[in-house]
């Protein structure tokens, strides 16, 4: 089982932030839809189009998520219903962009491990995923490229890529799980 630090867009807990980071966290954290939003539940469409105004996009999604302190962030979680995701599983990694990502591959071998999430923060669920996986997509010019990835890269890919097509960790845990999650999220929702 992951730890909570390696766990799918798991930022670090607020009372370990310098009063900066919390105010960049926060900052960024405004951008992120938050469960209940229609938009995450949407299954993003393809991009056709590698302009200027995609590379801005990427760039844009690079900062939320670094600022939110993620290891991923999908384009429907900031409202844009486009087949686009960032992630980095390292601190001082590049942030890699992809895009029209699909899994060709997916390895048999499973792993159930804690994740959380920028658009439901504050919740932790187990949820089982393969363990390694094979990546086709593009970069932000429209180059192809494949990402064979194990262990977190493979869930955070797995995780992202479930963003893009409307599926959220909730609906990959047990029902006992995902009621104790929407328990505690409710619980998070309320004033004071």
């Amino acid at each position: 089982m992951a730890s909570e630090a390696e766990a799918p867009e798991q930022p670090a807990p607020p009372s370990e932030l310098s009063a900066d980071e919390r105010a960049r966290r926060d900052a960024a954290m405004s951008y992120v839809r938050r469960l209940g939003d229609p938009v995450l539940k949407t299954r993003a469409l393809p991009v056709s189009r590698f302009d200027e105004e995609l590379r801005k996009q990427v760039d844009w999604m690079r900062d939320l998520m670094d600022g939110a302190l993620g290891v991923g962030l999908a384009a429907t979680q900031v409202g844009i219903v486009e087949r686009v995701l960032v992630y980095r599983v390292e601190h001082d990694s590049p942030i890699v962009a992809v895009i029209n990502p699909e899994i060709e591959w997916r390895g048999s071998e499973l792993e159930t491990a804690e994740e959380g999430c920028l658009s439901i923060p504050g919740v932790h669920v187990d949820v089982e995923r393969n363990l390694h996986v094979r990546v086709g997509a593009v970069d932000e010019t429209g180059t192809p490229f494949k990402i064979e990835a194990s262990g977190l890269e493979a869930r955070v890919l797995q995780h992202e890529i479930d963003h893009l097509d409307g599926v959220l960790m909730l609906d990959r845990t047990t029902r006992e799980q995902r009621r104790d999650a929407m328990r505690t999220w409710r619980e998070l929702q309320l004033p004071g």
